[in-house]
């Protein structure tokens, strides 16, 4: 038999933790349909950028590959030519994936990549019940197409503007949003 803090004393306490929150208001998280908003910072799902004419930016150079520590990124480049262009560089990613499953969010292919192609959204829902639906393809990746962009191939728009976008030396004015920060 066990001393007298053992036998009554232990039990009470242990059970104390119980008794203190049995009467406390629950917090019910109604999550599938009220989301909470995230860091404005935070890293998210990858997103392949558009130029405004709706070229791509990414120029095949495999830097974000190479960059990544988890070996998540594949890139295999193909040279674009005047009847098919898909970037206003001599080359462009034909094949671009990223494989979820190996991602750790680290965000040092962004940081790597020199035409600011690549960049993370604030997405956070990355699960999925297949493991071949986590391989993100090149389709997947792309952002979406606005007004006023025409879909790849096609030749670059250069525009009646006194400056070049695809140089960077468009004037302040006249830049699409998040541009030339």
């Amino acid at each position: 038999m066990g001393t007298l803090k053992e036998t009554y004393w232990d039990p009470v306490a242990g059970f104390g933790v119980t008794f203190r929150t049995m009467f406390r208001k629950v917090v019910t998280e109604q999550y599938p349909y009220v989301k909470e908003k995230t860091a404005p910072r935070f890293h998210g799902r990858h997103q392949l950028n558009r130029w405004p004419d709706g070229l791509e930016k990414c120029v095949g150079c495999e830097l974000c590959a190479w960059a990544c520590p988890a070996d998540a990124i594949y890139v295999e480049g193909a040279s674009n030519t005047d009847d098919e262009r898909f970037s206003p560089g001599e080359r462009y990613g034909r094949v671009y994936q990223i494989n979820y499953l190996r991602c750790i969010l680290c965000g040092l292919c962004i940081e790597a990549c020199p035409t600011r192609a690549l960049t993370m959204t604030n997405e956070y829902e990355l699960a999925d019940d297949n493991r071949a639906d986590l391989i993100y393809e090149k389709s997947d990746l792309l952002a979406p197409l606005l007004p006023g962009m025409e879909q790849p191939p096609h030749p670059m728009r250069l525009g009646d503007d006194e400056g070049d976008y695809y140089r960077g030396t468009l004037s302040v004015g006249r830049q699409s949003a998040g541009e030339g920060q």
